[in-house]
């Protein structure tokens, strides 16, 4: 079967690749096993791009042309498809360049220990960035203070950033260290791992941490900062880091990209 590759003059940047072989592909569904047809549609395409059949970008056939293929309705398949779009496998563009295309997968970071951004991306073998848009020193308000255990008005370091793979930005994050504690800290570079630097520099590694995680939507200045629409769903993970003797040294508001990122937290059952 013949693959064609073009270029979309718009949406997002994935290139349109019509995976024509895939329907040499069509399994035999079965109708009297219990489960509904459109799972078994979904379930047959998860495994082709688990195994690589399907890759990121690629655009499956048209649904009338898919759906002959399988001998079910287009109403059966569009099932399929929305529960693979919802679950993020998918995104389905409309117009004539459109279609359902394969999404690039998400990366995940695990919030089981205290891992900063920097170890993350290097866990996932990826390479991460940091722009500095702002740090500055200032007066801590009552939400602050309280999270870092000082008295409020106390000065604290302010530094915001966007974080990236690979180029891509992925999260704002919005940190809050107390000044008193960490003493020349805006004198250093503020490019790489901030725990890296305080475990080096101030002997302050973060070793536990407590979370908090709840979906917003992008403002105008998350969404100028991350490249994304206003209003777009992120997810914020709002933090208080402490070092080895339990003395807080962060409080942070990272703010992460839905679309880019799953985060993930390991559970154990201990006897």
């Amino acid at each position: 079967m013949q693959v064609i590759t073009t270029r979309p003059h718009s949406g997002p940047p994935y290139p349109v690749v019509v995976a024509a072989t895939l329907l040499d592909r069509t399994p035999r569904l079965e109708r009297r096993n219990g489960l509904p047809v459109h799972v078994q549609i979904e379930q047959w395409l998860m495994e082709q791009i688990i195994r690589g059949e399907l890759g990121t970008g690629e655009r499956l056939p048209g649904e009338r042309t898919l759906a002959a293929a399988l001998r079910v309705s287009r109403m059966t398949l569009r099932q399929a498809l929305d529960g693979l779009a919802r679950r993020g496998v998918l995104v389905r563009l409309p117009g004539r360049k459109g279609g359902a295309f394969v999404a690039e997968p998400k990366i995940d970071c695990d919030l089981t220990g205290v891992a900063g951004f920097t170890e993350q991306m290097r866990r996932t073998h990826r390479k991460a960035g940091a722009t500095v848009l702002s740090a500055r020193t200032g007066p801590a308000d009552a939400t602050i203070a309280e999270a870092l255990r000082i008295p409020v008005e106390s000065p604290v370091h302010e530094i915001v950033r966007v974080r990236d793979a690979d180029g891509t930005p992925l999260a704002l994050e919005r940190s809050w260290l107390p000044a008193d504690r960490v003493r020349g800290l805006l004198d250093h570079p503020l490019n790489g791992s901030l725990y890296d630097l305080l475990a080096d520099t101030f002997d302050l590694a973060p070793r536990t941490a407590v979370e908090y995680l709840e979906p917003v939507l992008a403002d105008t200045a998350d969404a100028a900062a991350l490249g994304v629409t206003t209003g777009t769903a992120l997810m914020q993970v709002e933090r208080t880091a402490n070092a080895q003797s339990g003395m807080p040294v962060e409080y942070a508001r990272d703010r992460y990209r839905s679309d880019k990122v799953r985060l993930m937290i390991r559970t154990e059952v201990t006897a």
